[in-house]
C-alpha cells in the first residue's frame, strides 16, 4: 500500500497558527480520504514558518467497489413514484428486483459502485482542504480566487510505493502540484525533488530545516540550557514562549546575550516581561541572587561570526526597550517616596470601572469595607486588612503598569515595600487577584485571602446588581472565574463564614439567593473533578448551612465515599424502597407515619432487631453531626444496611392487623428520618 506525502509550501506563517493549522490539515484530508474509502494505518501533521506537512502510511491503492441496495416504490405504485426512483438510484426498470413483503410486492435496486484509484480522490480531498481551510484570518493574493494566510508558493503531493512515486494530478489557482520543495530560506534556498517522506524529512534536515516543532523546541531548550549552565545560571521556564520561538524557525541556532549592567537592577519580572512581550527573549537568572542576569535569543540561521553580529544587534534594541522599563520604574518610585503609595491611587478616581458600578475608586472603597467586615473570618488584623484594600489597585495608576497590564499587583508589591508598607500588605497587593485559574496557587496569608475575597465577592454581588450575569457561554466579565477563585480561597484556606451574610450586605440589588445559587452550581463543576456526582451535593444542599461552603464540600465528600462503599449503595436502596412504601401509605392513609414505633408491636426477629440497630445509628448519629463529622456519622447510617435488608425479607409491612402495620409504617419513618438527619437522600440519582 503507498504513502501519501502532502507539503503546502507558503510566506511565513504565524507562530500561533501553526500548530492549529498542522491538526486542521490532517483533520481535513484524512476525513475526506475515509469517507472516499481510503483507509490509512497512520497519519502526522508537522508545521514550521514556512509549509504545513502531512504525511499518511499505507493507504489504500483504491477506493473498494460497493454495492448497495436501496428499497423502492410498490410494484402498484404510480408511474412517476416509479420514474423518480429508477433516476435516484441510477438505474433502469430491467435491473429491479421484485420481492414480497407484508404490504405486497416491493422494487428492489442494487447499486454497484466501482472503486477508483487512489490518486484522483486524493486531488479533490487535498483541492477541497485548500479552498476552505480554516484560518483564522487569511486573504486574496494575487489575481486568483485562493484565500490563504500568507502567499502560497508550491504544492507538494505525492504517493509513494516500492515500485517508485506518483505525483498527484493537480492544479489550484495556477499552482500546479508538483514533487520539490525548498530549504532554508537563506542557507539552502534552491528547489529539490523528493520521493517520499524519510527521502523529505532527510534532504530537508541537509537543507537546514528541522521539520518537527518538537524538535525545533527541545532543541532550543536543550542548548540554552547548557549555556546558561556552563555559566552557573538557569534559564526561567516558560512553555508558553519556548512553542512560540519554535514556531518562528526552522533551523534554530541559541544565542546568549548581556543585559546592560544600568538595567540589572530592574524587578526581575519586569526584565522578563519586557524582553518576553517585545523581543521573544527567554530570560537567564542567578539562582543564587534571583536576579536577571542574560538573556536568551533564538536566530534563525547560522552565521561566520558565530551570531556575534545578531548578538550586537539584539543587545542594542533590547537597551532600548530597557531604559524605557528603568524610565518608569524610577518615575513610579519617586511618586512612591514624595507622596505615599496610597496616594498613587489618587488618579484611579477618574478610571471608570463599569458606567452602572462606577469609578475604580468607589470600588476600592468597596472592597476595604468589605475586608474589614470579614477580616475576623479569616483572622486577619482588621486595620490591615483594611489598609491592604486602600492600596492593592494602586498600581493600575503607575506608568510600569500601564505599559505592562500584565505586571499588576506583581508592581505593587514592589511599591508597598519602597513605602515602607508590612509584608502581609505588600504580598496581598501581589497576591488578591489569585486565583486566576484552576492551577493558579492559593493565597494562603489572612491579609491576602481577605482582600482576595472582598475583591472577588465585590465584583460578583456589583454585576448581579446591574443584571449582567454570564449567559450560556458568553462571561465577559469573568464571573464564573471569580466564583470559582471564592471557592477554593474557602476551601484552601478551611474558613467558615456564612455566604448568605455576606452577600446580603453586599451591593445593593445584588440577589444574595440567586448568587448564592450561581455559587453552588460553581461548586458543583469544582467538584466533578474529585468525582463527586451532582445529586450528592444536591442531597447535601437541602440540608442547613448549605451557604457554608465548608461544611457543605465536608458533608458532599463523606456522602460520596459512603455511597462508594457497598454497605452505602445497599443502604440507599433500602432507604428508598422505605420511603416509597411510606410516601404511598401516608397518601392513602392521609396521614404522616413519624410517631415513634413502639417495639411491643413488634413481632418478628428482623423487626425487633432493626429497633436496636436504628438506637445504635441514632445514638452515634447525633453527636457525629453536632461535632460535624460527617463521615462517623454517615458510617453509622451505612451499618444499618444488614438490619434493613433482612427487615425487608422477613417482614411484610403491610400487615393484616392495623395496630402492626400502622407500627411498621412508623418503624420505616424513623428509617427515613435517621437517614435524613445526615443528607437529604430524596435528592439522589437512580
Amino acid at each position: 500500500m503507498p504513502d501519501l506525502l502532502i507539503e503546502l509550501f507558503s510566506e511565513e506563517i504565524p507562530a500561533r497558527m501553526q500548530k492549529r493549522a498542522a491538526e486542521d490539515l490532517k483533520k481535513m484530508v484524512t476525513d475526506g480520504l475515509v469517507e472516499a474509502g481510503l483507509t490509512y494505518a497512520s497519519a502526522g501533521a508537522f508545521a514550521t514558518p514556512r509549509r504545513l506537512v502531512l504525511s499518511i502510511e499505507d493507504l489504500l491503492a483504491q477506493s473498494p467497489t460497493t454495492v448497495e441496495e436501496r428499497k423502492g416504490p410498490r410494484v402498484d405504485a404510480p408511474e412517476k413514484a416509479l420514474t423518480g426512483f429508477l433516476r435516484g438510484a441510477g438505474v433502469a426498470k430491467e435491473d429491479l428486483e421484485i420481492r414480497d413483503e407484508k404490504k405486497g410486492q416491493v422494487y428492489f435496486a442494487k447499486i454497484t459502485k466501482k472503486g477508483r484509484p487512489a490518486a484522483p480522490i486524493i486531488a479533490e480531498v487535498l483541492e477541497n482542504a485548500i479552498r476552505n481551510f480554516p484560518w483564522p484570518k487569511s486573504m486574496r493574493w494575487g489575481t486568483g480566487s485562493l484565500k490563504w494566510v500568507r502567499p502560497l508558493h508550491s504544492i507538494l503531493c505525492i504517493l509513494s510505493a516500492e515500485d517508485g512515486a506518483e505525483v498527484v494530478a493537480l492544479e489550484v489557482d495556477g499552482i500546479k502540484v508538483g514533487k520539490s520543495t525548498r530549504g532554508h530560506r537563506f542557507m539552502a534556498p534552491d528547489a529539490f525533488d523528493v520521493n517520499n517522506f524519510d527521502d523529505y524529512s532527510n534532504k530537508l534536515k541537509s537543507a537546514f530545516v528541522m521539520l518537527d516543532a518538537n524538535e525545533r523546541a527541545d532543541h532550543i531548550w536543550h542548548d540554552a540550557t547548557n549555556q546558561a549552565f556552563a555559566q552557573g545560571l538557569e534559564v526561567v521556564e516558560d512553555k508558553g514562549l519556548l512553542a512560540e520561538v519554535a514556531g518562528l524557525v526552522e533551523w534554530p541556532v541559541v544565542l546568549m546575550g548581556n543585559i546592560g549592567a544600568d538595567f540589572l537592577n530592574l524587578p526581575p519580572e519586569v526584565l522578563q516581561t519586557s524582553m518576553k512581550e517585545h523581543q521573544k527573549f527567554f530570560s537567564v537568572r542567578n539562582p543564587k541572587t534571583g536576579r536577571i542576569e542574560k538573556f536568551v535569543t533564538v536566530a534563525n540561521r547560522e552565521t561566520a561570526d558565530q551570531g556575534a553580529t545578531i548578538l550586537a544587534g539584539n543587545e542594542k534594541v533590547l537597551s532600548a526597550r530597557l531604559a524605557d522599563a528603568k524610565f518608569f520604574w524610577d518615575n513610579d518610585i519617586r511618586t512612591v517616596e514624595r507622596e505615599g503609595f496610597e496616594a498613587m491611587a489618587a488618579p484611579l478616581a477618574n478610571v471608570t470601572f463599569h458606567n452602572k458600578l462606577g469609578s475604580q475608586a468607589d470600588r476600592i472603597g468597596r472592597i476595604a469595607a468589605l475586608a474589614r467586615e470579614i477580616a475576623p473570618i479569616v483572622g486577619a488584623d482588621a486595620d490591615e486588612a483594611e489598609l491592604a484594600a486602600k492600596v492593592v489597585k494602586a498600581d493600575l495608576s503607575s506608568e510600569m503598569v500601564y505599559e505592562f497590564p500584565e505586571l499588576q499587583g506583581i508592581m505593587g508589591r514592589y511599591y508597598a515595600k519602597k513605602a515602607g508598607l508590612s509584608d502581609a500588605v505588600a504580598d496581598a497587593c501581589r497576591d488578591h487577584y489569585s486565583p486566576l485559574g484552576p492551577s493558579d496557587d492559593v493565597p494562603t496569608d489572612p491579609v491576602s485571602v481577605v482582600v482576595a475575597l472582598a475583591d472577588k465577592l465585590d465584583t460578583l454581588t456589583g454585576f448581579w446588581a446591574i443584571d449582567e450575569k454570564p449567559t450560556g457561554s458568553k462571561d465577559p466579565f469573568a464571573l464564573r472565574r471569580a466564583a470559582l477563585g471564592v471557592i477554593r480561597l474557602i476551601l484552601t484556606n478551611d474558613l467558615r463564614l456564612s455566604l448568605s451574610a455576606v452577600l446580603s450586605n453586599g451591593y445593593e440589588g445584588a440577589d444574595a439567593t440567586d448568587l448564592l445559587s450561581f455559587f453552588h452550581d460553581r461548586l458543583k463543576v469544582f467538584l466533578k473533578d474529585e468525582g463527586i456526582r451532582h445529586d450528592v451535593i444536591d442531597a447535601c444542599l437541602a440540608m442547613d448551612g448549605a451557604d457554608d461552603i465548608t461544611l457543605l464540600v465536608k458533608r458532599a465528600r463523606a456522602l460520596s465515599e459512603t455511597l462508594a462503599t457497598e454497605d452505602g449503595q445497599n443502604l440507599i436502596q433500602g432507604f428508598k424502597r422505605a420511603n416509597n412504601i411510606l410516601t404511598q401509605a401516608e397518601e392513602k392513609d392521609g396521614v404522616e407515619y413519624s410517631f415513634g414505633p413502639d417495639i411491643k408491636f413488634a413481632e418478628d426477629d428482623a423487626e425487633k432487631a432493626l429497633f436496636t440497630a436504628l438506637d445504635t445509628a441514632e445514638a452515634a448519629i447525633k453527636p457525629a453531626m453536632a461535632d460535624e463529622d460527617f463521615t462517623s456519622a454517615m458510617s453509622a447510617m451505612a451499618a444499618l444496611r444488614s438490619s434493613v435488608d433482612a427487615f425487608f425479607e422477613a417482614v411484610q409491612v403491610n400487615a393484616d392487623n392495623d395496630v402492626v402495620r400502622r407500627n411498621r409504617l412508623n418503624l420505616l419513618g424513623r428509617i427515613r428520618d435517621v437517614c435524613l438527619a445526615v443528607a437529604d437522600l430524596t435528592k439522589l440519582d437512580g
